[in-house]
C-alpha cells in the first residue's frame, strides 16, 4: 500500500513539476532564485526531448507502481501515457518537442520582456 500512495504522490509532483515548466517565468521574472531554477529545468526539458529521454520522474513512478504491483507498470513517458488516458489521442514525440520549444520560447519571452 505504501508504495501505491508513493507512485501517487509522484504523479502530483511530477504534475506539478510540469505546472512549473509551464508557468514558472510568471515567479521567476520577480525572484531571481525561482528564475535559474525555473530556467535550468527548462534547458533539462529540452534535452529529454532532443535526446527522446524519459524524465527519472517517470521511472521513478513505474518502479513504485511496479513495487505494489508488477503489473501496473506502463513504457513510454509520463506526458504520452497520461494524455492518452485523459483524452484519448496519440501524442507524437514532435508534437512534445514544438510544445516544449512553445514554452521555452514564451518564458525566454517573459524573461526578456521583465529586463526592458
Amino acid at each position: 500500500m505504501i508504495f501505491k500512495v508513493a507512485a501517487d504522490l509522484m504523479v502530483l509532483f511530477h504534475l506539478s513539476w510540469i505546472l512549473f515548466l509551464l508557468f514558472g517565468a510568471l515567479i521567476g521574472r520577480r525572484i531571481a532564485w525561482v528564475k535559474w531554477v525555473h530556467v535550468g529545468a527548462l534547458v533539462f526539458s529540452l534535452l529529454l526531448q532532443l535526446f527522446r529521454w524519459i524524465c527519472p520522474l517517470t521511472y521513478l513512478e513505474v518502479w513504485l507502481r511496479r513495487q505494489h504491483d508488477p503489473s501496473l507498470g506502463y513504457t513510454g513517458d509520463f506526458l504520452a501515457h497520461y494524455a492518452e488516458r485523459l483524452v484519448y489521442l496519440q501524442v507524437s514525440p514532435l508534437a512534445v518537442f514544438i510544445a516544449t520549444l512553445l514554452v521555452v520560447g514564451l518564458s525566454a519571452w517573459a524573461y526578456a520582456k521583465k529586463q526592458r
